[in-house]
């Protein structure tokens, strides 16, 4: 089986396009050496979102941590269905390092499961980005960022920017020289150049 990506020609036309945008884009690129963004499609999104709640807003190694008592819980199962979260008791989930705040975003994405407003994959591919973010959004606890983030790495949508995002918006400081961030209207106007591949403009910006 080959090693190939079948996305790697799309990623080619995406560096060649923001290597024309200037010489910083160009040498950034360079330096930084072949896109190796890799989404996880087989994730469905009701996993997504949970997984996204237990990173936020703390270091990788700190998420992980939580992660993998929260999966010990179920053994057996590589992922708890929403059937399953919705029965664990809040004190073992609290237990694993889930702030209340964090419970609660999580048992209201698994009812939303049911209830179908957190779609499976199928019924997720059909919606428009706008839509599915406006669907989502209204849970409690599941801002733009975290759907954006299901986009870019389950439903493999390439022309996403998180513009929002600190790492984004500090990478293109950094990139640039800048004494400021750019604000997230500024970040949306600076992306217009970069579609349609500001996922992969996004990649590189984190990298900066």
């Amino acid at each position: 089986m080959s090693g190939v990506s079948p996305l790697t020609p799309f990623y080619t036309q995406a560096t060649a396009h923001l290597s024309n945008l200037d010489a910083t884009w160009a040498a950034h690129i360079q330096r930084i050496g072949p896109c190796l963004h890799a989404p996880l499609p087989t994730r469905d999104p009701y996993q997504a979102l949970v997984r996204s709640i237990a990173y936020q807003q703390l270091h990788a190694k700190a998420a992980e941590a939580i992660l993998g008592r929260f999966l010990a819980l179920y053994p057996g199962s590589d992922f708890p269905s929403p059937q399953q979260l919705l029965a664990t008791a809040p004190e073992q989930l609290r237990a694993c390092g889930f702030s209340a705040t964090k419970l609660n975003t999580l048992q209201g994405i698994a009812q939303a499961r049911l209830d179908g407003i957190v779609p499976d994959h199928e019924q997720a591919r059909l919606l428009d980005q706008e839509t599915l973010i406006t669907q989502l959004t209204t849970l409690r606890g599941v801002g733009r960022w975290t759907v954006e983030m299901l986009l870019i790495y389950t439903l493999e949508h390439m022309d996403i920017l998180p513009a929002d995002d600190f790492g984004v918006r500090e990478g293109y400081r950094r990139l640039y020289g800048l004494e400021r961030q750019p604000t997230r209207k500024q970040m949306i106007e600076l992306g217009l150049a970069w579609s349609p591949y500001r996922t992969l403009a996004a990649w590189y910006l984190w990298r900066a």
